[in-house]
């Protein structure tokens, strides 16, 4: 009883001090004098076509993969400060760096293949994202080639573990959101590649679906591990909830530029995070049934769009409430809840069923590869068919 009271005390603070920071304030002057030109700089954006959102997402798993290749073909083992290849294959491994120099190595390496050729085609070489996917892809395909016709018994060619796949996606993530969010305020970041203001797909509108997806693939649901009651999901919520408020009070008292039309006026990323994560904890049920509740949520929320819920939530009415004023963030719950839960069964049954103990790397990619397929073709199809996709909404984007 102790623990439970404790629990709501937190959850009653936490709501009481988003409350307080809610409220209406007095006219100021303002901290930063460019502060409508930078939000104008991001704004009333139309994004990029599938395909070519299609093609970045292509090029960062080439190039991770181009990564492997070259420890594969240098023979590079970092344990071994960089001079020989280690036959321990085990999924559950976790290498540690021994040296700083391997370190230093291994590091080097990862900015020269990885991230300067992400930066480059996120900026300067934006128009060539179609021919850097092709060029990327037959570069693989001859290493691969060379590896199999390698006679030093290395025939398999490079592959990586189920961690290390699931981890380099988790990080190519991170590297993705980082630098498009460092990157968005410059000119020489493509205004396509910006968030869409109203309809429209870009690379930065599939960041926090992203976020939402990885968390789903690896959660303890999709491993099919108990999580305790709502109690401890709550426990486990409140540094999102803390960092939601930081970044809310920070913003607020420097007077940053918000777009408004991104979360509303106090939502944020943070909270988003923090409100799925708390659905998840009340709603708790086994992996196998989450598709079938999570499509049954998008489904729900798709016809509740088009009901008319699409036209309040694009239009420019805001009222004096608090669900009014950030309508963008608290609706779009829905369409990331479902997104998630949808991730935890996809997890749960590329990953971690029974038929998936083996884990066989072969086996693995061709199930991701069906999968993503089928997905980016119902994607295509309800975005020409059913209702064009939009950020701000979560529509069809999930």
């Amino acid at each position: 009883m102790v623990d439970q009271r404790g629990g709501l005390t937190k959850v009653y603070i936490f709501f009481n001090l988003l409350s307080f920071l809610m409220m209406d304030s007095l006219p100021k002057q303002t901290l930063n004098p460019n502060k409508h030109l930078k939000e104008q700089f991001v704004s009333n954006l139309d994004g990029s076509s599938i395909l070519e959102i299609a093609a970045l997402l292509t090029i960062v798993p080439l190039l991770v993969l181009l990564r492997y290749s070259i420890d594969f073909h240098w023979k590079i083992d970092y344990n071994n400060g960089g001079n020989a290849v280690s036959s321990k294959k085990n999924d559950d491994e976790i290498v540690v760096y021994r040296n700083w120099k391997a370190y230093t190595n291994a590091i080097s390496l990862d900015f020269i293949f990885i991230v300067f050729p992400m930066l480059l085609f996120f900026t300067v070489l934006s128009e060539w994202v179609y021919l850097g996917a092709v060029l990327l892809s037959l570069l693989l395909l001859i290493l691969s080639v060379t590896a199999k016709r390698s006679s030093s018994g290395l025939q398999r060619g490079p592959s990586l573990s189920f961690r290390a796949s699931v981890s380099s996606y988790r990080v190519a993530l991170m590297l993705i959101t980082c630098l498009c969010i460092l990157a968005v305020d410059f000119t020489i970041f493509p205004r396509r590649y910006a968030k869409t203001e109203t309809y429209g797909t870009s690379l930065m509108d599939l960041g926090v679906g992203s976020f939402v997806l990885a968390n789903a693939i690896v959660s303890r649901q999709a491993r099919d591990v108990s999580s305790g009651n709502w109690i401890t999901g709550l426990k486990g919520t409140a540094p999102l909830l803390l960092l939601a408020f930081i970044r809310l009070v920070t913003t607020s008292g420097v007077d940053y530029q918000v777009h408004v039309t991104e979360y509303g006026v106090h939502w944020n990323f943070f909270f988003t995070l923090a409100a799925i994560s708390i659905l998840t904890s009340f709603v708790n049920i086994p992996a196998k049934y989450c598709g079938i509740l999570g499509f049954s949520v998008l489904a729900g929320y798709q016809t509740w769009l088009i009901s008319g819920l699409n036209t309040y939530l694009l239009s420019d009415e805001r009222g004096t409430d608090i669900i009014s004023k950030n309508k963008e963030g608290v609706y779009s719950i829905l369409g990331y809840w479902g997104m998630y839960l949808l991730g935890v069964h996809l997890g749960y049954r590329l990953f971690y069923a029974k038929h998936s103990n083996i884990r066989s790397t072969t086996s693995s990619i061709a199930r991701v590869f069906l999968v993503s397929l089928l997905l980016w073709i119902v994607t295509i199809l309800l975005d020409n068919y059913v209702q064009r996709i939009s950020r701000r909404t979560v529509m069809i984007l999930t």
